[in-house]
């Protein structure tokens, strides 16, 4: 049986986090580095990738609010 993975934070240094990675939701998607409860989140574990990832969120959201935009229609007045 393979050795638990280890969670990944700040790893070399005198604050390393030796709790299990989690197998599920343990991978951080931006940086694909495993990491514990704790430190899943990238704001959690200062994922190097962070503002990449805080720009996609934001023109997701910037997308999807003009696709929805409405334009009012305009009255003839006679």
């Amino acid at each position: 049986m393979p050795a638990k993975k280890r969670c990944q934070s700040q790893i070399g240094t005198d604050a390393q986090c030796n709790s299990a990675a989690l197998r599920i939701v343990g991978e951080c998607p931006h940086c694909r580095a495993q990491f514990c409860g704790a430190h899943r989140l990238p704001e959690h574990h200062n994922c190097s990738n962070l503002e990449d990832c805080r720009q996609q969120a934001f023109d997701r959201n910037k997308n999807k609010l003009e696709s929805e935009r409405t334009v009012a229609s305009k009255m003839a007045t006679a």
